[in-house]
């Protein structure tokens, strides 16, 4: 599922050429992705000017010249592509919804499209109070000045849950995923399965700058593909190669060499290094 990289870079992708343009009409393909009835949501972007594209979390979110936002989760294998006026490229093989651009006197400004083979994404039109309720249900921007080392000690400290799945959740930080907190507590030094507030002190600015940094590297690198991702202009993302752990079961730790280990909890795989991330002494049975 695409991650905050993904969905960072997909935004980064669409600022130039959404900003300041309005969408033409809309053509809802595939209901089923669309909450609520797809006559309301078409009329509810037809005319519409797009002021800001922006992130939120893992989701994408266009604000609307009426101040409500679109806002779109990617699922498993959604993309929001790109296609110039006159692109010659051959067309998306799945299209879920597409809204024709327009700018100035309504001269053709290309087409933004949504795209999902499994269809597992969702796209919603949010009122800005509605919008605001959502936005303040998740937890901080893990790269925002907000999400603070002491904030991470304080969060974790109320927590048992394992510190995988403690990343996981949206409600305590917005945008990491499988991969990168998989990624994160290798660079730290710490077991997937250890719990929240078992994590040593010391260890807390560690994994607070292991976060950060793997998904200012991750968005360095446009993301990561390892199958369906792909950015605006549908390029694959090259952060694939440099992952240290997640994916690579059996392959060596790029810090000790020992072989890499997968084990299965909370319903997701968690990778780890046997040597570099000891086993914790209280391991928990559950994401309790």
């Amino acid at each position: 599922m695409p991650e905050l990289p993904e969905a960072e870079t997909i935004v980064r992708g669409l600022r130039e050429p959404l900003e300041g343009r309005r969408i033409q009409s809309v053509r809802v393909i595939r209901p089923d992705v669309v909450e609520g009835p797809a006559s309301r949501f078409m009329a509810g972007l037809a005319g519409r000017g797009v002021q800001q594209v922006g992130r939120r979390g893992k989701n994408v979110v266009i604000r609307l010249d009426d101040g409500s936002r679109l806002v779109v989760n990617l699922g498993m294998s959604g993309r929001l592509l790109y296609r110039p006026p006159g692109d010659p490229s051959p067309p998306p093989t799945h299209p879920v919804a597409e809204m024709p651009l327009v700018e100035g006197e309504g001269e053709a400004a290309g087409t933004l499209i949504y795209h999902d083979i499994r269809r597992f994404g969702l796209l919603r039109i949010l009122p800005a109070r509605d919008y605001r309720s959502w936005s303040d249900s998740l937890g901080p921007e893990p790269l925002d000045r907000g999400f603070t080392a002491r904030y991470l000690a304080q969060a974790c400290a109320a927590s048992r849950s394992p510190i995988r799945s403690w990343l996981l959740d949206q409600q305590k930080v917005a945008g990491v995923g499988n991969i990168y907190a998989n990624e994160a507590v290798h660079r730290a030094g710490i077991h997937p399965r250890t719990r929240a507030l078992r994590i040593p002190d010391q260890r807390i600015p560690r994994l607070h700058r292991a976060i950060r940094r793997v998904l200012r590297d991750a968005i360095e690198a446009r993301g990561t593909t390892l199958r369906d991702y792909r950015t605006a202009q549908g390029w694959e993302g090259s952060y694939a190669g440099a992952l240290r752990v997640y994916g690579r079961e059996g392959e060596p730790c790029p810090r000790c060499g020992t072989a890499v280990e997968r084990e299965v909890f909370g319903n997701r795989s968690a990778f780890f290094c046997p040597r570099c991330q000891p086993v914790p002494t209280d391991e928990p049975r559950s994401d309790s």
